[in-house]
């Protein structure tokens, strides 16, 4: 597997932390040339030279100008590119009757639109017939919780993106996977649905237990490596997208109580985003 990830040039982004910045360094020790982007400097520097004093670059992908800047110096400085990783995103819970709109807006800006620019701007490079597309989807594209409504939509927003891509790159021999995880053991899942509201309605902070984040590290070098259609992890997630509507019945039916106090919570519960975010133009029609 290591062998087949060495001398690949492959751009990743959020990668300061979590998901992104685990593969970056397991890549880079495995011979690969990665590139990175992400909003957190520190982090991201840090990250960087952890990776052999890696290219990396500040971008917010809600903005697509400068994702196209980005993403073109960055190529430019690896000189070429055979595989993006999409995997930046945000999470936040809220209400959505009587919650604040711009959750939903700002989760979108970043989780849909901003994996649709880094497509826009990578698509030209990696359309060739070693190209690989990795978007980092979710199990909360198939299976929807109360509370987490503005990232499930947004992870589903995105598996049909990967799916329309598979079909629009096909003639140029590119390929496009899909990462379909649980509740991994990274900020994402303790920051964003970690709250009092989510413990109120799940009687935890999370409906599977928390997964450790290694395996889906290994999942994310296999698909690079075989430029694989789909990964899981854990392992029974393949087997909760296999049955997708038996699943959310389940759901429905094992939260059928106790909800309606844990949305009265949330609507006034102080949280805030995964990541913070950069101010950015409202592109969204403002809500009455």
């Amino acid at each position: 597997m290591n062998a087949r990830v060495a001398g690949k040039r492959i751009l990743i982004t959020g990668a300061a932390r979590g998901i992104g910045a685990a593969l970056a360094r397991q890549l880079h020790q495995h011979g690969a040339r990665v590139a990175l982007l992400g909003i957190e400097e520190s982090l991201l520097s840090q990250v960087a030279a952890d990776c052999g004093d890696a290219p990396w670059r500040y971008c917010d992908i809600g903005d697509p100008a400068q994702v196209d800047r980005v993403v073109n110096s960055l190529t430019a400085e690896l000189g070429g590119l055979d595989a993006v990783v999409c995997n930046a995103g945000i999470a936040r819970q809220l209400s959505l009757v009587g919650g604040d709109p711009t959750v939903l807006e700002e989760t979108l800006a970043v989780n849909v639109l901003g994996v649709y620019y880094t497509l826009r701007a990578a698509g030209p490079h990696i359309a060739h017939p070693d190209g690989y597309v990795l978007i980092v989807s979710s199990l909360a594209a198939a299976i929807h919780l109360p509370l987490a409504g503005a990232y499930s939509a947004s992870k589903a927003a995105v598996e049909a993106l990967g799916d329309t891509l598979r079909i629009e790159l096909r003639h140029t021999g590119a390929r496009v996977g899909m990462a379909y995880f649980a509740e991994l053991d990274t900020d994402m899942t303790g920051r964003g649905f970690g709250t009092e509201a989510a413990r109120s309605i799940l009687g935890r902070s999370t409906i599977s237990g928390i997964a450790p984040l290694g395996p889906a590290i290994d999942a994310c070098e296999r698909a690079l490596a075989r430029r694989s259609r789909r990964i899981v992890s854990p392992y029974w997630v393949s087997m909760v997208l296999w049955c997708r509507p038996l699943a959310q019945r389940l759901v429905d039916y094992s939260l059928r109580r106790g909800v309606a106090g844990g949305l009265e919570i949330a609507r006034t519960e102080p949280t805030g985003f995964t990541t913070d975010q950069p101010a950015r133009p409202r592109r969204m029609r403002k809500l009455a």
